[in-house]
């Protein structure tokens, strides 16, 4: 079991890392701290990492390892801030099932952290201490409905708004675990969604899918009215959709919004009653 005794200049940087508010370092603070350049302190951050006082993020950014954690080498702090760290771009946002969390849409724990970036290097899921992250390829004008949110007392990160979350999930179900997932977060927080900027969210997100799964769904629980919902009606077309592609579609139910409906209003209606 490898020691975590800090000799005089880890004790140093450290200490001085902590004083700067900086639990997520660079490979450059460690040298501008310790004096240390090139190869030595990159050779001096993988000792720390063997000693389990620090852990690797990515290829020059690392975090520290709080001491009362002792060899947890699994570390990594909190998942948002190191999906934040991990893109380093100014586009990025947390987004789907991580977005619902963190608007406390669901009622149990997700175990992947979902993040959306124009960075295209980032097309697979990544695997990074107990973290897994899965990274979602979109072009910069298609990132609106963002927000800040303080995912520590001193971090924020991006990500999207209820409004912007509900859309992206009614357009890629398989990242929130299925439409009846939305729903449910959806009735949960109806009190603070905003149902008008929530239409006009879907009409310039422009997917026609996306407006006709949203007008069957407030329909079905009887969250807007037909006057409300008629904006989304004038944009919808004659091709058919299914309402959830997770979802086998051997019985389906009539509806007015030409979608392949695999979930019935009164499913759904039983979904956010339990």
């Amino acid at each position: 079991m490898r020691q975590r005794t800090l000799g005089p200049v880890s004790a140093q940087l450290i200490s001085s890392l902590y004083d700067l508010d900086k639990t997520i370092f660079t490979v450059t603070d460690v040298e501008n701290i310790t004096g240390l350049k090139g190869n030595a302190a990159t050779d001096f951050t993988s000792e720390l990492i063997k000693r389990n006082i620090i852990a690797r993020l990515k290829p020059g950014k690392y975090v520290i390892i709080p001491h009362e954690l002792g060899q947890d080498v699994s570390y990594i702090g909190n998942w948002y801030v190191a999906a934040r760290e991990i893109v380093k771009s100014p586009h990025y946002y947390i987004s789907y099932y991580s977005a619902m969390d963190i608007h406390n849409m669901v009622t149990h724990p997700i175990m992947k952290v979902y993040v959306t970036t124009p960075k295209r290097e980032y097309r697979k899921k990544r695997i990074v201490g107990n973290a897994t992250f899965e990274f979602i390829l979109a072009n910069v004008k298609s990132v609106w409905g963002i927000k800040n949110f303080w995912a520590t007392k001193s971090e924020q990160v991006r990500v999207s708004d209820i409004e912007r979350t509900v859309i992206d999930c009614l357009y890629r179900p398989k990242y929130c675990g299925g439409v009846l997932e939305i729903v449910r977060g959806l009735w949960m927080k109806k009190q603070e969604i905003d149902f008008e900027k929530l239409l006009d969210y879907a009409v310039k997100f422009k997917k026609i899918v996306v407006i006709k799964r949203l007008g069957y769904i407030l329909e079905s629980l009887n969250l807007q009215d037909a006057g409300d919902l008629a904006k989304l009606r004038m944009c919808i077309n004659n091709k058919y959709y299914v309402l959830d592609p997770l979802l086998s579609t051997k019985e389906t139910y009539k509806n007015s919004w030409k979608l392949i409906a695999n979930i019935s209003p009164e499913e759904m209606k039983k979904s956010v009653s339990t």
